[in-house]
């Protein structure tokens, strides 16, 4: 009996350690010169020289899918302006996310145009995929969201979200908000295989809104419509899915509208987009011992996960001060400890330094 108390005790210890809060600093990372201004900040990259690459959508006054709401800033590793890269670019429309692949090229993904552009380091554009639609047909506007969604199409995206590689250099592209599925191609750009429907049974998307990769290829797929993180190899073949239920202040603040009314979402069947746990973006950390970041728009916390979807701990709130968040919509993870997050709401970036924990 003394053994199985002891036992117990031991195992909420380790359930107490695997959830406890986790201490950090948050610091504004950026110094823009004069007259430059962020909108919402959408995406976070770093490459290996520690330049910060932010996606902004700034740069328009117009209406959000007007043929500028994006902006690719470059930074040095002490937040010193650099340069613009892609300025007036034929695919800015409205930004989605950013990235840094092994080569160091920089990655785009537009939602507004349903394009991916690849820059080289030197700010060429190397690589292109999807298509705008096209400014002289009548019906060119923000895109309908049929309900099936309408067949997907090869080489097309509608309201790609993000992308990510394998040791290989295939390219795994989460489309998106409307198509519901992964796509993927290899290292010179051709089109091998797509999977996934919208749905919430196993394998199906709803808004696969961000993406990433381990070093075995396994795919994780932040499924944030069905609150969950699914996780693929790199055929496509499921393996396991996460979900990341953690205990929050039930009268936690919002970062903006009304509080989720938790139960009537689950009930109802709807997107559960605002529900806490209900993954916004993923990043896994470089090797050996790789863990994953994950974070949530309500009650707007980070979390740090084992591959295998253990919760080792978690940080943040929303608000508008440094250390809390407003919807994050990407993380860049150097390292274990070293994170920067992009805000849609706060239309900043900031990098969080986390301390170690006991």
């Amino acid at each position: 009996m003394f053994r199985f108390l002891v036992a117990l005790f031991m195992l909420a210890s380790l359930c107490a350690h695997a959830q406890q809060a986790i201490q950090f600093d948050g610091v504004n990372p950026l110094k823009l010169p004069k007259n430059m201004y962020l909108g919402e900040v959408t995406g976070v990259a770093v490459n290996a020289k520690g330049h910060i690459f932010v996606l902004s959508r700034g740069n328009t006054t117009g209406p959000a899918y007007s043929a500028a709401a994006a902006q690719l800033l470059e930074f040095d590793a002490s937040g010193k302006f650099v340069r613009e890269i892609g300025k007036n670019l034929y695919a800015w429309s409205f930004g989605h996310t950013v990235r840094i692949d092994k080569e160091q090229n920089i990655w785009v993904a537009d939602k507004g145009s349903d394009m991916i552009v690849r820059f080289n380091p030197k700010g060429d554009v190397t690589m292109v995929f999807g298509r705008k639609q096209e400014a002289s047909d009548k019906e060119t506007g923000p895109l309908e969201h049929p309900n099936p969604p309408l067949p997907a199409d090869e080489g097309r995206f509608r309201q790609v979200t993000d992308m990510a590689w394998d040791a290989a250099g295939n390219l795994y592209i989460s489309d998106g908000y409307i198509n519901s599925r992964v796509a993927k191609a290899d290292k010179n750009g051709n089109w091998l295989k797509s999977w996934g429907t919208k749905g919430n049974k196993p394998g199906e998307f709803t808004t696969p809104h961000s993406i990433a990769t381990d070093a075995q290829g396994n795919v994780y797929v932040a499924d944030r419509g069905n609150r969950r993180i699914q996780v693929f190899d790199g055929e496509g073949n499921l393996q396991r899915i996460m979900t990341i239920d953690v205990p929050y202040d039930a009268n936690a603040r919002t970062a903006i509208g009304v509080r989720p009314d938790v139960a009537k979402v689950e009930a109802s069947g709807a997107q559960k987009t605002q529900l806490p746990g209900a993954p916004w973006a993923l990043c896994i950390t470089p090797g050996p011992n790789q863990v994953l970041f994950a974070s949530d728009a309500y009650p707007g916390r980070v979390y740090k996960m084992t591959l295998d979807g253990k919760v080792l701990g978690y940080l943040g709130e929303s608000g508008k001060q440094l250390k809390q968040f407003g919807w994050i919509h990407e993380i860049a993870c150097p390292n274990e400890n070293t994170l920067y997050v992009a805000e849609l709401l706060n239309w900043r970036v900031q990098k969080l330094m986390l301390k170690a924990q006991k």
